[in-house]
């Protein structure tokens, strides 16, 4: 061990434990207000709407009536996927935003 190296006192360690603790129900609170806060995020001039929420479930997918009389497959799936690759992206930035300063930096 080096000479320089010390080791926390038994006071310090109970503080720190608490410290701990503190911060790991702030991260499961945070963690539950992420799971009722929903983003809505759409393609396409809105035609396709998702609505995600702050911890990635899907909540609802809305297509526009007129987009499918077109009969135009590929472009709806193509609608799709970046709408809800758009709302994925959204819903990690919200939890990076409020989740980071808790986490130190660790990735989510």
């Amino acid at each position: 061990m080096p000479k320089n190296f010390n080791m926390p006192k038994k006071g310090q360690m109970g503080g720190m434990m608490q410290q701990m603790q503190r911060l790991q129900e702030q991260l499961i609170r945070t963690q539950e207000e992420l799971a009722q806060e929903t983003l809505v995020h759409s393609a396409g001039g809105g035609a396709i709407k998702i609505t995600i929420t702050g911890d990635q479930r899907i909540q609802a997918v809305e297509i526009a009536p007129d987009l499918l009389k077109d009969g135009d497959v590929e472009m709806l799936q193509d609608l799709i996927l970046t709408a809800v690759n758009g709302a994925l992206d959204a819903s990690r930035a919200l939890a990076a935003e409020r989740l980071g300063p808790l986490s130190g930096g660790l990735p989510f």
